[in-house]
């Protein structure tokens, strides 16, 4: 159990890590539209989980038609829409009010999945809610500046594709654990396999509808690798690393922790988005930044360390039922 609470954390993070990056995307892929990306992204994830359940020779008595829908489900919830507003919200308020927003991820969800699953008493809860909440206010205290919305295109379209972003998210955790629990036999590996697939599968089903719309810009600008090899090589790249490695690692994330500690450790996407934010306009943080990266950091040790000495340290018993 112990094994698994560290693994548990460390796959959180990364996960965190890999989500982040979706922050970037619409500043490296030129002329194309986010959905060309997505598309490319998806189809290469796709043929990875495709490749892990041809070579799993165990996974052909996981591909039943309830685990099939599910899957499809939890991709168009927590990756394809997910990734849609997310970048959509980062085109129309910018690569640093975006992520500010999705500063809610952790605070809806750990108040939403301790009310669920009851983990810990909530008095444990309030020093490391409380740092989060300071964390995230210094964080993003210039965000509404006039420097800060220097790059916002429009206010009203990206902060409620960003607020939708945190329902999508919320509601894929929530969701992605209650199945896995439900599910205690599939292997990790197979279950994000199938998720990358459905995810593929809806991009690809989307495409002629929206061709005809003008939303993709691959038909005008070419699929030769002359015009539209950057993107696929972006593309490809963000799908090995942030969504077959952030899907995985969220996997065994959501198998080996309760739902408020994950919540707490995803915060830590907040802070990657934001340094990435930082990237993007070319300057330091500044100091009440820097302050609020390390109190954000202080609520997600403090979180770690609540759960690992209530339910996992040896000798302790477990106060979820208090």
């Amino acid at each position: 159990m112990e094994k698994g609470f560290y693994i548990g954390v460390l796959a959180a993070l990364f996960a965190a890590f890999a989500f982040s990056l979706n922050f970037v995307v619409p500043f490296i892929i030129g002329g194309y539209s986010t959905l060309d990306f997505a598309l490319v992204r998806h189809v290469a994830s796709a043929l990875v989980g495709l490749c892990v359940l041809f070579s799993n020779k165990g996974a052909v008595q996981y591909l039943t038609l309830r685990n099939v829908l599910s899957t499809i489900w939890l991709s168009f919830i927590g990756y394809v829409g997910y990734f849609l507003t997310v970048t959509g919200a980062a085109i129309f308020a910018g690569p640093v009010i975006a992520p500010a927003f999705l500063g809610l991820v952790p605070i809806a969800l750990m108040v939403i999945g301790n009310q669920r699953q009851a983990s810990l008493p909530w008095r444990f809860l309030l020093m490391p809610l409380m740092l989060v909440l300071v964390g995230l206010m210094l964080v993003n205290g210039t965000v509404f500046t006039a420097e800060g919305l220097d790059s916002v295109r429009s206010f009203w379209i990206g902060v409620p594709l960003a607020l939708a972003a945190v329902a999508l998210w919320v509601w894929f955790a929530i969701s992605n654990q209650a199945a896995l629990a439900a599910r205690p036999d599939m292997p990790s590996g197979v279950w994000s396999a199938l998720i990358l697939v459905g995810g593929g599968v809806l991009m690809l089903a989307f495409y002629p509808a929206g061709a005809a719309m003008g939303l993709f810009q691959l038909p005008k600008l070419g699929f030769g690798w002359h015009s539209a090899g950057s993107l696929y090589v972006w593309g490809v790249s963000f799908a090995l690393l942030a969504t077959v490695c952030g899907v995985w690692a969220w996997n065994i994330a959501s198998r080996n922790l309760p739902v408020a500690l994950a919540a707490q450790l995803i915060v830590s996407e907040t802070a990657f988005g934001v340094i990435g934010g930082l990237a993007v306009h070319v300057r330091w943080p500044r100091a009440v930044e820097t302050a609020g990266v390390a109190i954000l950091i202080a609520g997600v040790v403090l979180s770690v360390r609540i759960f690992y000495e209530t339910q996992f340290r040896p000798g302790n018993p477990v106060l979820a039922s208090e």
